[in-house]
Protein backbone atom coordinates (compact mmCIF):
# COMPACT_ATOMS: atom_id res chain seq x y z
CA UNK A 1 0.00 0.00 0.00
CA UNK A 2 1.34 3.04 -0.81
CA UNK A 3 1.94 6.59 1.42
CA UNK A 4 1.50 9.24 -1.36
CA UNK A 5 -0.83 9.26 -5.30
CA UNK A 6 0.98 9.06 -8.38
CA UNK A 7 -0.36 8.16 -11.62
CA UNK A 8 -4.34 7.28 -12.70
CA UNK A 9 -6.35 7.38 -9.62
CA UNK A 10 -7.20 3.84 -8.97
CA UNK A 11 -8.81 2.27 -5.42
CA UNK A 12 -6.35 0.53 -3.27
CA UNK A 13 -7.37 -2.70 -1.62
CA UNK A 14 -8.47 -1.43 1.64
CA UNK A 15 -10.86 1.07 -0.54
CA UNK A 16 -12.20 -1.74 -2.08
CA UNK A 17 -12.66 -3.63 0.42
CA UNK A 18 -15.07 -1.30 2.08
CA UNK A 19 -16.66 -0.56 -0.69
CA UNK A 20 -16.86 -4.35 -1.19
CA UNK A 21 -18.65 -4.94 2.28
CA UNK A 22 -20.93 -1.87 1.99
CA UNK A 23 -22.59 -3.21 -0.77
CA UNK A 24 -22.44 -6.88 0.28
CA UNK A 25 -24.56 -5.68 3.15
CA UNK A 26 -26.67 -3.32 1.82
CA UNK A 27 -29.91 -3.42 4.06
CA UNK A 28 -32.01 -2.65 0.70
CA UNK A 29 -30.87 -5.86 -1.01
CA UNK A 30 -32.92 -8.80 -1.11
CA UNK A 31 -32.21 -11.87 0.59
CA UNK A 32 -31.68 -13.47 -3.00
CA UNK A 33 -29.15 -11.18 -3.76
CA UNK A 34 -26.49 -11.95 -1.09
CA UNK A 35 -23.18 -13.86 -1.74
CA UNK A 36 -23.63 -13.38 -5.29
CA UNK A 37 -19.98 -12.88 -6.44
CA UNK A 38 -19.53 -12.05 -10.15
CA UNK A 39 -17.10 -10.21 -12.90
CA UNK A 40 -18.11 -6.83 -11.51
CA UNK A 41 -16.41 -7.66 -8.43
CA UNK A 42 -13.15 -6.01 -8.28
CA UNK A 43 -10.05 -7.90 -8.97
CA UNK A 44 -8.10 -6.81 -5.97
CA UNK A 45 -10.62 -7.93 -3.77
CA UNK A 46 -10.81 -11.39 -5.31
CA UNK A 47 -6.73 -11.13 -4.68
CA UNK A 48 -7.17 -9.72 -1.20
CA UNK A 49 -9.21 -13.00 0.16
CA UNK A 50 -7.12 -15.59 -1.75
CA UNK A 51 -4.34 -14.13 0.04
CA UNK A 52 -6.14 -13.83 3.23
CA UNK A 53 -7.49 -17.04 3.33
CA UNK A 54 -4.09 -19.15 2.11
CA UNK A 55 -2.23 -17.43 5.04
CA UNK A 56 -4.82 -16.60 8.01
CA UNK A 57 -3.57 -20.20 9.32
CA UNK A 58 -3.74 -20.85 12.87
CA UNK A 59 -0.20 -20.59 13.82
CA UNK A 60 -0.34 -17.28 11.62
CA UNK A 61 -2.39 -15.86 14.47
CA UNK A 62 -1.23 -16.93 17.56
CA UNK A 63 2.23 -15.57 16.30
CA UNK A 64 0.66 -12.28 14.92
CA UNK A 65 -0.73 -12.54 19.02
CA UNK A 66 2.43 -12.82 20.54
CA UNK A 67 4.14 -10.10 19.02
CA UNK A 68 1.51 -7.71 19.06
CA UNK A 69 -0.36 -7.99 22.34
CA UNK A 70 2.59 -7.37 24.91
CA UNK A 71 1.64 -3.76 23.27
CA UNK A 72 5.18 -2.25 23.12
CA UNK A 73 5.40 -1.10 20.37
CA UNK A 74 4.91 2.70 20.80
CA UNK A 75 3.17 5.21 23.32
CA UNK A 76 0.01 7.59 21.19
CA UNK A 77 -2.60 9.37 22.21
CA UNK A 78 -5.90 8.40 19.60
CA UNK A 79 -5.01 11.87 17.56
CA UNK A 80 -1.86 10.85 16.80
CA UNK A 81 -2.63 6.92 15.66
CA UNK A 82 -5.51 9.09 13.34
CA UNK A 83 -3.19 11.13 12.08
CA UNK A 84 -0.54 7.69 11.40
CA UNK A 85 -3.44 6.39 9.13
CA UNK A 86 -3.48 9.67 7.31
CA UNK A 87 0.18 8.55 5.88
CA UNK A 88 -0.81 4.99 5.57
CA UNK A 89 -3.62 4.73 3.33
CA UNK A 90 -3.62 5.88 0.12
CA UNK A 91 -6.46 8.32 -0.58
CA UNK A 92 -7.04 7.18 -4.22
CA UNK A 93 -10.53 6.49 -3.92
CA UNK A 94 -12.14 7.55 -7.17
CA UNK A 95 -15.77 8.13 -5.37
CA UNK A 96 -14.49 10.52 -2.51
CA UNK A 97 -11.78 12.19 -0.73
CA UNK A 98 -12.54 11.73 2.35
CA UNK A 99 -9.99 10.67 4.80
CA UNK A 100 -9.91 8.01 7.60
CA UNK A 101 -10.24 10.76 10.26
CA UNK A 102 -13.08 11.77 8.33
CA UNK A 103 -14.62 7.70 7.96
CA UNK A 104 -13.47 7.53 11.97
CA UNK A 105 -15.48 10.76 12.53
CA UNK A 106 -18.53 10.25 10.12
CA UNK A 107 -19.48 6.86 12.63
CA UNK A 108 -19.34 8.58 15.34
CA UNK A 109 -21.52 11.49 14.55
CA UNK A 110 -24.00 9.24 12.52
CA UNK A 111 -24.10 7.63 16.06
CA UNK A 112 -24.28 11.03 18.21
CA UNK A 113 -27.35 11.74 16.26
CA UNK A 114 -28.99 9.08 17.33
CA UNK A 115 -28.58 9.94 20.44
CA UNK A 116 -26.18 6.81 21.44
CA UNK A 117 -24.43 6.72 24.60
CA UNK A 118 -21.59 8.31 25.29
CA UNK A 119 -19.26 5.49 24.99
CA UNK A 120 -21.27 3.82 21.67
CA UNK A 121 -19.80 7.22 20.31
CA UNK A 122 -16.32 7.21 21.20
CA UNK A 123 -16.31 3.37 19.49
CA UNK A 124 -17.37 4.83 16.32
CA UNK A 125 -14.43 7.12 16.62
CA UNK A 126 -11.80 4.53 17.82
CA UNK A 127 -13.33 1.42 15.73
CA UNK A 128 -10.84 1.68 12.45
CA UNK A 129 -7.48 2.70 14.52
CA UNK A 130 -6.32 -0.60 15.02
CA UNK A 131 -5.52 -0.74 11.04
CA UNK A 132 -2.04 1.08 12.43
CA UNK A 133 -0.85 -2.19 12.12
CA UNK A 134 0.03 -1.15 8.47
CA UNK A 135 3.02 1.05 10.13
CA UNK A 136 4.49 -1.91 10.71
CA UNK A 137 4.79 -3.24 7.49
CA UNK A 138 1.47 -5.80 7.75
CA UNK A 139 0.01 -6.63 4.75
CA UNK A 140 -3.29 -5.65 4.05
CA UNK A 141 -4.93 -9.29 4.02
CA UNK A 142 -3.61 -9.09 8.13
CA UNK A 143 -5.12 -5.84 8.65
CA UNK A 144 -8.39 -5.98 7.27
CA UNK A 145 -11.47 -8.09 5.72
CA UNK A 146 -14.12 -10.04 7.31
CA UNK A 147 -12.65 -12.33 10.06
CA UNK A 148 -13.51 -15.60 11.17
CA UNK A 149 -12.70 -18.71 13.90
CA UNK A 150 -9.65 -20.52 13.37
CA UNK A 151 -8.51 -24.17 14.70
CA UNK A 152 -12.05 -25.49 13.59
CA UNK A 153 -13.59 -25.92 10.11
CA UNK A 154 -14.41 -22.94 8.33
CA UNK A 155 -17.62 -21.93 7.16
CA UNK A 156 -19.49 -21.75 3.80
CA UNK A 157 -21.05 -18.56 4.47
CA UNK A 158 -17.66 -16.83 5.04
CA UNK A 159 -16.60 -14.75 1.79
CA UNK A 160 -15.08 -16.97 -0.95
CA UNK A 161 -14.78 -20.09 1.02
CA UNK A 162 -12.97 -21.65 -1.84
CA UNK A 163 -9.69 -20.20 -1.62
CA UNK A 164 -9.15 -21.76 1.90
CA UNK A 165 -8.61 -25.08 -0.33
CA UNK A 166 -4.48 -23.21 -0.33
CA UNK A 167 -4.32 -22.60 3.37
CA UNK A 168 -2.19 -25.32 5.12
CA UNK A 169 -5.33 -25.64 7.67
CA UNK A 170 -6.69 -27.73 5.87
CA UNK A 171 -4.69 -30.79 5.92
CA UNK A 172 -4.81 -30.79 9.45
CA UNK A 173 -7.72 -33.14 10.43
CA UNK A 174 -8.20 -31.39 14.21
CA UNK A 175 -8.87 -28.32 12.31
CA UNK A 176 -11.41 -29.57 10.08
CA UNK A 177 -14.18 -30.43 12.27
CA UNK A 178 -16.96 -28.47 13.71
CA UNK A 179 -15.54 -27.55 17.05
CA UNK A 180 -11.73 -27.97 16.00
CA UNK A 181 -9.52 -27.34 18.77
CA UNK A 182 -12.29 -25.81 20.73
CA UNK A 183 -14.86 -27.17 23.31
CA UNK A 184 -19.11 -26.19 22.51
CA UNK A 185 -20.54 -23.14 23.62
CA UNK A 186 -16.67 -22.67 24.93
CA UNK A 187 -17.08 -18.58 24.25
CA UNK A 188 -15.53 -16.62 21.82
CA UNK A 189 -12.81 -15.02 24.21
CA UNK A 190 -11.63 -18.81 24.11
CA UNK A 191 -11.92 -18.69 20.09
CA UNK A 192 -8.90 -17.11 17.83
CA UNK A 193 -10.30 -15.28 15.20
CA UNK A 194 -8.12 -14.17 12.16
CA UNK A 195 -5.52 -11.99 12.98
CA UNK A 196 -6.19 -8.25 11.89
CA UNK A 197 -6.98 -4.22 13.00
CA UNK A 198 -10.55 -5.21 15.50
CA UNK A 199 -8.52 -7.67 17.56
CA UNK A 200 -5.45 -5.57 18.03
CA UNK A 201 -7.43 -2.36 18.93
CA UNK A 202 -9.37 -4.62 21.09
CA UNK A 203 -6.39 -5.36 23.64
CA UNK A 204 -5.50 -1.82 23.11
CA UNK A 205 -8.64 -0.59 24.76
CA UNK A 206 -9.00 -3.45 26.46
CA UNK A 207 -8.59 -1.88 30.11
CA UNK A 208 -10.47 1.00 29.43
CA UNK A 209 -13.86 0.67 27.66
CA UNK A 210 -17.23 -1.03 29.04
CA UNK A 211 -17.49 -4.83 27.43
CA UNK A 212 -20.14 -3.61 25.00
CA UNK A 213 -17.59 -1.28 23.22
CA UNK A 214 -15.12 -3.87 23.24
CA UNK A 215 -17.27 -6.42 21.83
CA UNK A 216 -18.07 -3.89 18.96
CA UNK A 217 -14.48 -3.10 18.75
CA UNK A 218 -13.32 -6.70 18.32
CA UNK A 219 -15.73 -8.27 16.58
CA UNK A 220 -17.22 -5.61 13.95
CA UNK A 221 -15.64 -6.93 10.82
CA UNK A 222 -16.74 -10.56 11.94
CA UNK A 223 -19.58 -10.80 9.14
CA UNK A 224 -20.22 -14.55 9.70
CA UNK A 225 -21.10 -14.74 13.17
CA UNK A 226 -23.11 -11.27 13.04
CA UNK A 227 -24.47 -11.32 10.29
CA UNK A 228 -24.87 -14.86 9.20
CA UNK A 229 -25.22 -16.55 12.64
CA UNK A 230 -22.65 -18.93 12.01
CA UNK A 231 -20.16 -20.81 14.70
CA UNK A 232 -23.39 -20.12 17.32
CA UNK A 233 -21.88 -24.09 18.86
CA UNK A 234 -18.83 -21.85 20.08
CA UNK A 235 -20.91 -18.80 21.51
CA UNK A 236 -22.04 -18.84 25.32
CA UNK A 237 -24.74 -16.89 26.85
CA UNK A 238 -22.44 -13.93 27.36
CA UNK A 239 -21.79 -13.45 23.55
CA UNK A 240 -25.15 -14.00 22.29
CA UNK A 241 -25.97 -10.97 24.64
CA UNK A 242 -23.04 -8.53 23.66
CA UNK A 243 -23.55 -9.43 20.27
CA UNK A 244 -26.95 -7.11 20.13
CA UNK A 245 -24.59 -4.05 20.17
CA UNK A 246 -22.15 -5.61 17.46
CA UNK A 247 -25.14 -5.83 15.24
CA UNK A 248 -26.52 -2.45 16.69
CA UNK A 249 -23.11 -0.74 15.80
CA UNK A 250 -22.42 -2.52 12.26
CA UNK A 251 -25.28 0.09 10.72
CA UNK A 252 -23.48 2.96 11.44
CA UNK A 253 -19.68 1.59 10.55
CA UNK A 254 -21.25 0.37 6.88
CA UNK A 255 -23.89 3.24 6.35
CA UNK A 256 -22.81 7.08 7.43
CA UNK A 257 -20.21 7.57 4.51
CA UNK A 258 -20.93 10.27 2.55
CA UNK A 259 -19.34 12.59 0.30
CA UNK A 260 -19.66 15.34 2.62
CA UNK A 261 -16.81 15.90 4.91
CA UNK A 262 -17.00 16.25 8.93
CA UNK A 263 -15.98 19.90 10.37
CA UNK A 264 -13.00 18.07 11.49
CA UNK A 265 -12.06 21.75 13.30
CA UNK A 266 -15.31 22.51 15.23
CA UNK A 267 -15.97 18.66 16.33
CA UNK A 268 -12.51 18.15 17.71
CA UNK A 269 -13.28 19.75 20.95
CA UNK A 270 -16.24 17.26 21.62
CA UNK A 271 -14.59 14.22 20.86
CA UNK A 272 -11.23 15.55 22.81
CA UNK A 273 -13.27 15.15 26.06
CA UNK A 274 -15.06 12.32 25.08
CA UNK A 275 -11.83 10.76 24.44
CA UNK A 276 -10.68 12.25 27.70
CA UNK A 277 -13.64 10.50 29.64
CA UNK A 278 -12.84 6.99 29.21
CA UNK A 279 -9.01 6.96 28.01
CA UNK A 280 -5.25 7.68 29.39
CA UNK A 281 -3.53 10.78 27.22
CA UNK A 282 -1.61 8.08 25.73
CA UNK A 283 -2.39 4.39 24.56
CA UNK A 284 0.45 1.47 24.49
CA UNK A 285 0.07 0.46 21.05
Amino acid sequence: MSTTSAGPRQPDVMEQWEDFVRSRYDPDKKKEDFRVYSDATPPGVREFYRLNHAQQTRDFVLSKKREYTPLNRKKMSVWEAMDQLEVIVDDSDPDTDLSQIAHNLQTAEACRRDGRERWFILSGLLHDLGKVLCLYGEPQWAVVGDTFPVGCAWSDRIVYPEFFAANPDSKVPEYQTELGVYSKYCGLDNVDLSWGHDEYLYHVTKAYLPEEALYMIRYHSCYPIHRENQYQYLMNEKDRKLFHWVREFNQYDLYSKSDKAPDVKALRPFYEDLVAEFLPDQLSW
